[in-house]
């Protein structure tokens, strides 16, 4: 059974979920209210991506769950196919949508007059129809596995052959996998990797690095603007590389030693954090959601500011309050100094 280190898994969903569900909802906020504004396709496609990493976030404290039990599913049964799909799919989707956005931004500097005259928002959304459907598709290998092999009536999860607790089954989710399930499952996982991995690392790969060797001849473009949109690039390669890469490459491997490999759950940890980095691409992405983020650290600044009076401590507030009283009776005496002074000076005069 693979083993997923409790302290490092839980770790790596606790961060993703805290920092990624609020930066996620701000996004999802940002770009339908741009939308339905003025809709535009790199807003279309970047809604899809916050979409598919809410989607995901919000399965997230099932696997939590599962980690918590070592990996035991105790949950309701029908929630282990719907969670490892969803998971998955989701996944596989966002690399979809980041390869759009990368096409995206290449034509926009490669043809910018040629791509502004083609450019329609419906293109976009039948891009992002057409993700679903195919991750949809290819995806939906989670609910057949568990029923491939199988002579009782069919079931939601795997049962580990040497897992057992006081005479009762420990039940796993997706996971000891007979050679019966084996051979389908270990083709479909390298054709994964292939189809919705490599193929749309390269394409990625090839958009942004031809953006980035474009932009840098573009000496009319602001330096701002051009070092801001080629940090986007080389981020959103990164994060594609890094995030996407290690658990592709578990299939790759399951499918050379036929097998699958007991280090699958700590390479899906790097898909998992995905979830949190995406809302930095929109932020260099979109100009409203480096807005919405700045209107929400202004707001945020001002109910500081005025809390900052409020838990002030009494003994304080009343130092203030006399210090000022007493400036107040000097600036009396002053004064009064003061006019004494100028009548004497003006009876002397007379």
């Amino acid at each position: 059974m693979q083993e997923c280190h409790t302290a490092l898994c839980l770790s790596v969903y606790i961060i993703t979920f805290v920092l990624g569900f609020p930066a996620n909802v701000l996004a999802f906020y940002t770009f339908c209210k741009k939308v339905r504004q003025k809709a535009t396709p790199i807003d279309i496609l970047l809604l899809n991506l916050t979409i598919s990493d809410l989607l995901f976030l919000l399965f997230l404290p099932f696997r939590m769950q599962e980690v918590m039990n070592d990996m035991i599913w105790d949950l309701p049964g029908p929630l282990c196919p719907l969670t490892g799909f969803i998971f998955y799919m989701t996944i596989y989707n966002s690399t979809f949508c980041l390869t759009a956005i990368s096409v995206e931004r290449y034509l926009g500097v490669a043809y910018p007059i040629q791509h502004s005259l083609k450019r329609r928002p419906v293109y976009a959304v039948a891009a992002s129809i057409f993700f679903w459907i195919f991750t949809f598709l290819h995806l939906s290998i989670v609910f057949i596995i568990p029923l491939i092999g199988s002579e009782n009536p069919p079931s939601v999860h795997n049962v580990s052959d040497a897992a057992v607790i006081e005479s009762n089954e420990m039940v796993v989710c997706y996971e000891n996998f007979s050679a019966a399930q084996l051979q389908v499952l270990l083709p479909v996982r390298l054709e994964l990797c292939v189809v919705l991995f490599c193929i749309p690392l390269i394409i990625c790969s090839f958009c942004y690095i031809n953006f980035i060797r474009i932009l840098s001849k573009l000496q009319h473009i602001d330096r701002r603007r051009r070092l801001r949109a080629i940090g986007m690039a080389l981020g959103t390669l990164l994060v594609f590389a890094l995030c996407f890469g290690p658990y592709n490459v578990s299939h790759i491997v399951g499918f050379v030693t036929w097998r699958s490999p007991d280090w699958r759950d700590q390479a899906l940890l790097c898909s998992t954090f995905n979830a949190c980095l995406d809302p930095l691409i929109f932020y260099f992405s979109s100009s409203a959601m480096r807005g919405n983020v700045g209107s929400v650290m202004e707001g945020v600044k001002r109910r500081l500011n005025r809390c900052m009076p409020c838990h002030m401590p009494q003994a304080l507030r009343g130092g203030i309050n006399k210090t000022g009283k007493d400036k107040e009776h000097k600036q009396e005496e002053i004064n009064t100094i003061s006019a004494d002074r100028k009548g004497a000076a003006s009876s002397s005069l007379s």
